[in-house]
């Protein structure tokens, strides 16, 4: 009677994963709209202004990258945004002009490019497809693990689509 051993074809393959979802910020990333601090949601009154800035609770945006932004169609002068970061500093140091999903995005990215891709070093690996992944990421990716890698693909271990050889 022969006894039938099971092999693990997929790890076999000796392609190893590199997840674009271990990279996601962890710090949660949250909108500062300035509409609520322009005059009649409209323009800049420097008085006006000042005063609604004062009465604004930064606390709330303790430990949190914030992307400042308007959003209604306005002039808004320099200075503002200077007012705006200078109430920010003591609270985060994660902030910019862009909405909430590109400062999201531009975290993620900077956490790929800042990555230790040493384990990758002249290996066949995989960047695991995830739809919740932007797609600009995989550039990144791509771009960060070529030099170094082997072979890239893209999908599964199981199954992967190749990139590259």
């Amino acid at each position: 009677m022969a006894t039938d051993t099971i092999v693990n074809k997929v790890a076999a393959t000796g392609i190893i994963a590199f997840d674009l979802m271990m990279y996601e910020p962890s710090i949660e990333v949250v909108g500062f709209d300035l509409k609520p601090l322009l005059y009649m949601e409209m323009i800049i009154k420097e008085k006006e202004f000042r005063t609604a800035v004062a009465q604004v609770d930064f606390s709330c945006y303790r430990d949190k990258a914030v992307a400042v932004y308007c959003s209604v169609d306005a002039i808004i002068p320099q200075w503002v945004y200077m007012v705006i970061a200078d109430k920010l500093y003591s609270e985060t140091t994660v902030f910019k002009f862009c909405t909430p999903d590109a400062l999201k995005l531009e975290l993620w990215e900077s956490n790929v490019q800042q990555a230790d891709t040493a384990d990758y070093h002249n290996q066949k690996v995989v960047v695991r497809a995830n739809p919740e992944v932007p797609p600009s990421l995989y550039m990144v990716a791509s771009k960060k693990l070529k030099p170094l890698v082997k072979s890239l693909l893209y999908g599964e271990i199981g199954m992967p689509k190749v990139i590259f050889k």
